[in-house]
């Protein structure tokens, strides 16, 4: 009997059915241990040694695991494709090790990116030690994180009551909430004029802005009040008007990249309305498998990921669905091949897929988040695959006899709608500047001006974040990892710290004031840059060109030199300065 490691009992069942009578397939349910949540679960002057605490749920289920080792000639370890998967195995490799469970059987790691018969059999062909290079980097990030809260936190708690925590990652999300939310009441807003009018030229009308007036060039701000827009108005109706310039240029749409975790969340935030929690909760269940046909089936490949490449098998049935659902003309000459932007990424696993597109969203009839969800993965992996769109950009320039006035018109129109036909990536902000269908026009052509009116309009601050903006902020400053955005922005509600209106983050005055004193006493553990370049060093253990231990050594002397100046400030000083740091709407008093 070969006994297997999973973390999900839904997995463990479906992979059972699999492999056979020949193997027996067991559930961790997730992590079975962890850092106490006291002070001396992680000692660095012991060679940062660490005491692990067995979860009261797990301890039967590790005792049944371990039971069933006895009986067993080989323990293959099955937990997820990723670091957390990784430390999950190697957790209960110890606790076995403990027990002497083992004896002297072989262990073996294998890893499969999707729950389907063909994923888990390859998988078990190709097995492979612990890789114990990724254990360390869950170690040094684990202990780094336990550091920086457990020694901060007690500070918080004495200066500034009603903060319940700090976090190495969650800290800097706030950072950022914050930051835009200075920025909002800082900025200040700007009147500015334009001037458009409704033009024909032996044509349909059109609109066309004015971009020239009293022979020069206007930028944004030069129609600053009434006055100026009426007056350039009524020259607009005054002059006289010719079609000076036409261009119409041929452009192409690229089709955007299969989907990451990051880019998961950030559409089924625009598209659906589902925060990053929502998310993930559906995509495991799409990922674990659905019954279909009295067969558990595992829809979509692992949903943790920052890669965006994708298997040959994957490309090439792609390619086949589209050529028979919209025809030879969609399918673009060769495969399109897609590498990651990301800051930091560090993921060897594919992008999220359907398993197969063959189950194609409408013929699935899945309900509820779990149809929406798969829906939206399956049109973004097909159109990933699909042949670009073909738009021509149009531009009008209509000058005024004297050469003193001038008006433009621009348009854009799809000439074949290519992987438009299946979907279009959401926008946090989208631009409506790009226009639509210009009429049929002649160079030299006379051009009448029907009307024309004056528009005030006033700058407006940066929006606040979505939860979609966020995630692309954190993912693009490098902090975070796909495993944590969703974590991240679940502790900043739950502990009150942010608050969301209009699906949009609010930050709380008690998350104004822990920003602000981390910025005061900490300034460095909230930088975006210092927080960016330590995932930068755990990818670095990673990879194994950095010792973990090393790492820690370095931040930890550093960090417990700064984390007693603070603690010996005065309540008054503390607040003093924070009021300064903050400025209104939080006055002193407010702050205290």
């Amino acid at each position: 009997m070969k006994l297997v490691i999973v973390e999900s009992p839904a997995k463990a069942k479906t992979i059972n059915k699999y492999l056979g009578s020949d193997f027996k397939v067991l559930a961790s349910y997730g992590h079975v241990r962890d850092l106490p949540a006291k002070d001396g679960s992680v000692r660095p002057d012991d060679d940062f040694d660490m005491s692990w605490e067995i979860d009261g749920k797990a301890a039967k289920r590790l005792s049944e695991i371990a039971e069933a080792a006895k009986g067993a000639d080989r323990l293959i370890l099955a937990t997820d494709p990723d670091r957390e998967g990784e430390a999950i195995s190697w957790h209960v490799l110890e606790i076995l090790n403990k027990k002497r469970g083992l004896k002297d059987i072989p262990v073996e790691r294998v890893v499969f990116n999707a729950i389907t018969k063909s994923s888990i059999l390859e998988a078990m062909t190709h097995p492979r030690q612990l890789d114990m290079e990724l254990v360390n980097a869950y170690l040094a990030r684990r202990a780094l994180d336990y550091l920086v809260g457990f020694t901060l936190s007690p500070v918080l708690w004495r200066k500034l009551p009603g903060a319940r925590s700090a976090g190495r990652v969650q800290s800097v999300a706030l950072r950022c909430v914050v930051d835009r939310e200075l920025e909002i009441e800082r900025f200040k807003t700007q009147e500015y004029w334009t001037v458009e009018a409704e033009v024909s030229a032996g044509s349909d009308p059109f609109t066309a802005r004015l971009v020239k007036h009293d022979g020069k060039r206007l930028t944004k701000f030069d129609l600053g009040n009434e006055a100026s827009a009426l007056a350039a108005r009524d020259a607009v109706k005054a002059a006289t008007f010719s079609i000076t310039a036409l261009e119409r240029k041929p452009g192409r749409r690229s089709p955007p990249p299969p989907f990451t975790t990051s880019t998961l969340q950030q559409e089924a935030s625009r598209k659906l309305g589902f925060d990053a929690k929502r998310t993930m909760q559906a995509a495991q269940r799409l990922y674990e498998g659905i019954d279909i046909g009295g067969e558990t089936v595992g829809l979509i490949t692992y949903m943790r990921t920052d890669g965006v490449q994708t298997a040959p098998g994957a490309l090439d049935e792609a390619r086949d669905v589209i050529g028979g659902l919209y025809g030879k003309d969609y399918v673009p000459e060769k495969p399109r091949f897609y590498s990651t932007k990301a800051k930091n990424a560090q993921e060897a696993h594919e992008a999220i897929r359907p398993t197969s597109l063959a189950r194609n969203p409408g013929k699935m009839r899945l309900e509820g988040d779990l149809g929406r969800l798969y829906e939206l993965v399956w049109k973004r992996m097909i159109a990933s695959q699909m042949e670009s769109a073909r738009i021509e950009r149009t531009t009008i320039d209509i000058d005024s006899a004297d050469g003193k006035t001038g008006l433009r018109a621009t348009g854009q129109v799809v000439t074949f709608d290519g992987y438009l036909a299946v979907y279009e990536e959401g926008r946090d902000d989208p631009d409506d500047e790009e226009g639509g269908r210009l009429p049929q026009v002649t160079q030299g052509a006379a051009a009448q001006v029907r009307s024309a009116k004056a528009d005030q309009h006033f700058t407006e601050p940066p929006p606040r974040y979505s939860e979609a903006s966020l995630v692309k902020k954190l993912e693009e400053l490098g902090i975070g990892r796909p495993s944590t955005y969703a974590s991240i922005l679940t502790v900043l509600r739950d502990r009150a710290y942010v608050r969301m209106e209009k699906q949009r983050f609010v930050p709380e005055d008690k998350g104004r004031l822990l920003t602000a004193f981390l910025e005061e006493y900490f300034a460095r553990y909230v930088e975006y840059d210092f927080t960016a370049a330590l995932e930068e060093r755990l990818d670095l253990v990673s990879a194994g060109e950095l010792d973990w231990k090393v790492l820690l050594r370095e931040f930890w002397l550093e960090f417990n030199a700064k984390i007693g100046e603070p603690a010996e400030l005065r309540m008054s000083d503390v607040l003093t300065a924070l009021a300064a740091t903050l400025g209104p709407p939080l006055s002193p008093e407010k702050a205290g």
